[in-house]
């Protein structure tokens, strides 16, 4: 696979690689992973964008097996790491230890923590407190751990998935904004149809053997992962995005009424770009080589859910983020003349 440039890199052949390998991925997880198709479609394109992801769901709806078997399929380094409340930060990070030399003398070594790995499972990422959660954050954004005043690299590529348990919410630490606006997606995994879950009874209370293979090793992931910037995308689909993202921004120009009311806190920067980037990813995977109003609207719950926060009116009236976000979808334009030509987006787009 060429990927010297843009123009040269997405070819029919790249295409027809990166559809071949997500293939082979939902092969191998559905010999452990019944249903799901659209939690695993957006952890796979979290995945090829080289962002974080986070899964929330009750418990027993195997969020940790789906992650730990999609490090399976990927020849990569695994940790697992179990956020407790008395997990510190040199408990993920690692810590530097005093060693005696074997001719005499002592010397300090720097000793791994787990998250020097490529793909980390961070279970029930809200148990464990601020201090640890901040020495996470690091590593995810930077892509780098300090200790003391050395700076250490972590592995490329390098995932950060967590799992978030929605109720139970006693002696839980709600991770801060910035944190959460780290993560590309924010997915829900709800309960299994009837046919899935019947599936599921039969398989988990027989002997089965699943061999779980891995499909992809670290080079062809960091391949496709160009691959997927190098997809082009319309100035019109950018404009669409973000006509959609500053109408979260409570306060500016051009923002609608029902926003107003129900949002108290909008979504920044980030948004926009992950809403772009996860777009070309599931355009690659559907085959395409340019990215559509249909790829933006389909991420923009997973990018924005945890980007808002509604008003204690709205939510004691029952209104999410996901309805608020479902209701702006709706009512901006797709297409470009109606995007320029509606007073209320000039607005936007000039503030």
């Amino acid at each position: 696979m060429a990927l010297e440039n843009g123009e040269q890199a997405v070819t029919s052949d790249a295409i027809d690689k990166l559809q071949a390998a997500r293939e082979r991925i939902m092969q191998q997880l559905g010999k452990v992973i019944v249903g799901q198709q659209d939690v695993v479609e957006e952890l796979l394109i979290s995945v090829f964008s080289r962002g974080h992801c986070m899964l929330e769901g009750v418990p027993g709806l195997a969020k940790t097996l789906m992650i730990s078997t999609l490090a399976r399929t990927l020849s990569l380094s695994f940790s697992r790491i179990q956020f407790t409340p008395d997990l510190m930060p040199a408990d993920i990070t690692g810590t530097e230890v005093i060693e005696e030399k074997p001719g005499g003398g002592l010397d300090r070594r720097f000793m791994e923590g787990p998250l020097f790995a490529n793909v980390i499972l961070a279970d029930e990422i809200n148990r464990t407190p601020p201090k640890t959660q901040a020495a996470l954050l690091e590593a995810m954004q930077e892509r780098q751990v300090t200790v003391g005043r050395v700076r250490h690299q972590l592995s490329d590529p390098f995932f950060v998935l967590a799992t978030q348990n929605p109720i139970e919410q006693e002696g839980t630490y709600p991770l801060p904004e910035a944190q959460q606006d780290r993560f590309m997606f924010k997915v829900l995994v709800d309960y299994p149809n009837f046919d899935d879950e019947f599936e599921v009874a039969k398989r988990t209370t027989a002997k089965l053997d699943a061999n779980v293979e891995p499909v992809l090793g670290a080079e062809e992931i960091l391949q496709l992962q160009d691959l997927v910037r190098s997809v082009p995308v319309a100035d019109h689909i950018i404009r669409y995005a973000l006509a959609i993202i500053r109408q979260t921004r409570v306060g500016s120009e051009g923002v609608p009424e029902f926003v107003a009311d129900q949002v108290g806190w909008g979504a920044g920067p980030r948004a926009v770009q992950f809403l772009i980037l996860g777009g070309k990813a599931r355009a690659l995977l559907n085959g395409r080589t340019h990215v559509t109003v249909e790829d933006i609207q389909a991420l923009c719950r997973p990018v924005l859910r945890h980007r808002m926060v509604v008003t204690f009116a709205a939510e004691s009236d029952g209104i999410t983020t996901d309805d608020v976000i479902d209701r702006l979808v709706q009512e901006t334009p797709s297409s470009e003349d109606e995007l320029t030509r509606d007073a209320r987006f000039q607005k936007i787009f000039a503030s």
